[in-house]
């Protein structure tokens, strides 16, 4: 498992880290990114949201006339038409606010689904540098927790603004028709609010970012434990990994505390603010009813008004709290989707290489592979160091070396998950970089040594979506790579699920499945990572027959450290921290007595006395 992902790596620029300030651009993003499309919808809700909030003027307006002519004056018919009122009254606003809620879910679930399938797209086209720096919790949390705040914008920001701002204009018009001097007040105090709303505002924007990092970082401690799970269990860890988790999250806790603390601090002033007015009102409205220059009604009628403007009152003070919070999460998204991707094809592509089909067809060669002085390094940590290397086309080639020696940077390099630093990679002497991206990556087929695959069936894993694919097509590649061995013994055979990350087979099982997929795709170069490693004594030597077959007119680069495996190879380069030390075939290297021949011999001594 990798390390904890510390406050302070928290707090380091990388990569996809929002930068402070970017309020309006992320606004600018949301509105013309997705919810301009969805404005018809939009203007729908905030029509529906202003009805809604404009009945509770209407309530408050309705109280003077009943009190005057129903409970005071006692007027035939007022009581009928009185009730009529208030019922239309209500049923407006419960219709009203039912309607705008179902339209700001439809419309806030879908630019939040609409944007997490951009975001998913776009992260799946950067190149492996991201990655070493962005684990997968980190990841998942941007993409399923950040983006969900767009719906609690809808519903926290933009709602205010259309309901609770009509509710409120629609009640000050009330206090106001019925007196200014009793609005003025009761709004005498709200000036003081303005210095610690900022303040509470900055506060809630820091602890919101605060609690987005803590979010993410909880996820990646719980995609490790479950990915790790066999470690963890084996080992006895549990309580150690349980009480690394709740360090995490006691960090969310927290923040989440301060940030609600915040939040919560702009209505309590509010209402601090409101009894001070309220008092101030009930003094001296009290003597203008006691004089009779006020009816009873009338001011039952503000208070009424002067009550229920308190709530939209205290949810709009709320949303700057709100809109920060939001920001917060929709500043980390739109982050991520202005990282550029490392890898880009150019365009147009500056070089064509033929594929297997044209191969055939013409008998076009797709060419050699060469490294001419590549330089790569992992951060501070260099993996080639000036590699020259030239794999012949139509013959394999072994990549051999001590651990570290830069063989499995060879295969990213080559598949362009990443490009050097320095240095070029041609075949066919055309550079890669003058390459389609999709058409290089076209070139390969690949079985590694951890076999991905997708908790989908086990004919979805090795078809990888391919169409046109015959059944016989289908079967002989199961056949050649020994999965029909094991398929009767499966529930539902090939439309077996796999489960997570493949867990629904044995080691052997997926390096099969991957060897089909790889067979299947029929690509003119073929790279191998310890491709039977997982497999036993009996089905390697089967499965290893059928890359023999499968390597038979293709380029092939094998990377081994079972050394026996690769002493039939047309050429075997020997790799030793980043560059390349010897190459030549098994008996050539054997005779000159280097690196390899040392390599072979600790091998096979091990070998024997084991």
């Amino acid at each position: 498992m990798t390390d904890d992902v510390t406050p302070q790596a928290a707090e380091t620029a990388r990569p996809g880290d929002p930068v402070p300030g970017q309020g309006p651009v992320v606004l600018r993003w949301l509105w013309h990114g997705y919810l301009r499309r969805r404005w018809g919808l939009l203007a729908v809700a905030i029509l529906l949201m202003m009805i809604e909030g404009s009945m509770l003027g209407a309530l408050s307006f309705m109280v003077a006339p009943l009190f005057d002519e129903v409970f005071v004056a006692g007027t035939p018919g007022a009581l009928a038409w009185g009730t009529l009122a208030i019922a239309v009254i209500f049923a407006l606003r419960a219709i009203s606010g039912l309607a705008q809620r179902v339209l700001v879910t439809l419309i806030g679930e879908g630019v939040a689904a609409r944007m997490q399938t951009e975001l998913v797209l776009h992260l799946m086209r950067l190149d492996q540098a991201f990655y070493r720096v962005h684990p997968p919790g980190t990841l998942i949390e941007r993409v399923r927790g950040d983006t969900a705040t767009v719906l609690t914008f809808l519903t926290g920001v933009v709602a205010p603004f259309g309901r609770d701002l009509m509710s409120l204009i629609s009640l000050l018009a009330v206090t106001l028709w019925i007196d200014w001097r009793w609005t003025l007040i009761a709004a005498i105090g709200t000036p003081l609010l303005v210095g610690p709303i900022l303040l509470l505002q900055r506060l809630v924007r820091a602890t919101s970012r605060a609690a987005r990092v803590a979010a993410a970082t909880a996820a990646t401690r719980l995609d490790e434990i479950f990915h790790g799970i066999v470690t963890i269990q084996l080992n006895g860890i549990e309580t150690r990994e349980a009480g690394r988790f709740r360090q995490v999250v006691d960090r969310y806790v927290a923040a989440m505390v301060r940030s609600e603390a915040g939040a919560s601090g702009i209505p309590a002033l509010m209402d601090v603010i409101a009894a001070i007015g309220l008092a101030g009102v009930l003094v001296y409205g009290g003597a203008q009813i006691i004089d009779g220059e006020k009816t009873l009604g009338e001011f039952m009628a503000f208070f009424t008004a002067m009550a229920l403007v308190f709530e939209p009152l205290r949810r709009l003070g709320g949303v700057s709290a709100t809109y920060q919070q939001v920001l917060a999460g929709l500043e980390r998204v739109h982050a991520l989707l202005q990282v550029p991707p490392g890898v880009t094809s150019p365009t147009p592509p500056r070089a064509s290489l033929p594929t297997r089909q044209t191969d055939r067809q013409t008998g076009r060669q797709t060419g050699a592979i060469r490294f001419e002085g590549v330089r790569f390094s992992y951060g501070d940590a260099p993996a080639l160091r000036g590699l020259d290397l030239t794999a012949g086309e139509h013959r394999t080639t072994a990549l051999v070396g001590p651990s570290g020696a830069g063989k499995t940077t060879v295969f990213t390099l080559l598949t362009r998950l990443a490009d050097p630093q320095a240095g070029r990679i041609t075949i066919g002497g055309h550079d890669l970089r003058d390459l389609d991206l999709g058409t290089l990556r076209g070139l390969f087929s690949v079985v590694s040594q951890e076999a991905a695959l997708f908790d989908e069936t086990i004919r979805d894993n090795i078809l990888l979506g391919q169409t046109g694919i015959s059944a016989a097509r289908l079967q002989a590649a199961l056949d050649a790579a020994h999965v029909t061995e094991f398929l009767p013994r499966l529930p539902q055979g090939l439309d077996t699920p796999a489960g997570p990350r493949g867990s629904a087979l044995s080691g052997g099982q997926r390096q099969r499945v991957a060897i089909a997929r790889a067979i299947l795709r029929d690509a003119p170069i073929l790279l191998l990572d310890e491709a039977t490693s997982a497999l036993d004594a009996n089905t390697e030597a089967l499965v290893q027959g059928a890359l023999d077959r499968l390597a038979e007119g293709r380029t092939t680069l094998v990377i081994a450290h079972r050394l026996a495996t690769v002493q039939r190879a047309d050429s075997i380069a020997v790799l030793d921290q980043g560059r390349l030390v010897d190459q030549g075939s098994h008996a050539a290297l054997i005779a000159r007595g280097g690196l390899y021949a040392e390599l072979c011999r600790l091998q096979f001594d091990a070998t024997a006395s084991a």
